[in-house]
């Protein structure tokens, strides 16, 4: 069975750091695009970044510059380190596997079910 979990979110003050995984069960993720999304309450989901197979990664203006996202082949595993962290960075964050790396939910197959990030003082 196919399996992305997403794990690593939690509370943190602005200013702070997170990082999160996404680790993948039942398929080899070297061979897949995974991108990251996230949805915060009344909004539409949001893609924030993804990385391809070849190690290529796109940053949406919003995280760029504080958002590093990176691929453990051997772990199965692909993060996302959050620094530099604002409340309107609140969300659920999920990340998902696709043959394409892009920021469109559409060109993804399989997705997690989510790690909640909270950013408040």
């Amino acid at each position: 069975q196919l399996q992305l979990v997403e794990s690593g979110g939690g509370l943190v003050q602005p200013g702070g750091s997170l990082t999160l995984s996404c680790a993948a069960s039942g398929f080899t993720l070297a061979h897949w695009a995974i991108g990251w999304f996230r949805q915060a309450p009344g909004k539409d989901r949001e893609g924030i970044s993804c990385i391809s197979s070849s190690a290529d990664t796109y940053y949406v203006d919003s995280v760029k510059g504080r958002f590093t996202i990176s691929r453990d082949n051997a772990k199965n595993t692909v993060y996302l380190q959050m620094n530099s962290l604002k409340p309107d960075d609140t969300a659920v964050y999920y990340c998902a596997a696709g043959l394409r790396g892009t920021v469109v939910a559409a060109t993804y197959d399989y997705w997690g079910q989510g790690t909640q990030v909270t950013v408040s003082s």
